[in-house]
């Protein structure tokens, strides 16, 4: 179980680095920053999400997860939404206030990633109540 709590921890810190990354992102969007332009801010994103996947991944084939379990399912989809909302918010939105929108959509939807995986349940944060 050692290699499951490390590959655990390392998703767990691209999560966070993730998001973090991305109000940063969102941040010099709606503030129209050049520094959005720069070569290793778009590089870095891809190398994160791509560990972040990666290790979510292997912790799915480390715990046998198929056929998904409700919430893992329910996670997945929720990702592929946040995906689509970051996009319109670091770079497809037309005006600063409909980037800012959709990057506050965006980090709520991630809210509701973390619940989902924390409760393990497809009900997020309100399965605790």
């Amino acid at each position: 179980m050692e290699s499951y709590t490390a590959v655990k921890h390392l998703h767990v810190t691209a999560a966070y680095l993730s998001i973090i990354f991305f109000v940063l992102r969102a941040f010099w969007s709606v503030s129209e920053n050049s520094v959005l332009n720069a070569r290793w801010v778009k590089i870095a994103p891809h190398i994160i999400d791509t560990a972040l996947l990666a290790f979510g991944v292997a912790l799915a084939v480390m715990l046998n997860f198929w056929p998904l379990p409700g919430w893992l399912a329910a996670k997945i989809v929720a990702l592929v939404i946040y995906i689509v909302l970051g996009t319109i918010a670091i770079k497809r939105g037309a005006t600063p206030a409909i980037r800012a929108f959709f990057a506050a959509v965006a980090i709520i939807v991630f809210a509701y990633i973390l619940g989902a995986a924390n409760q393990h349940s497809a009900l997020s944060w309100l399965a605790a109540m």
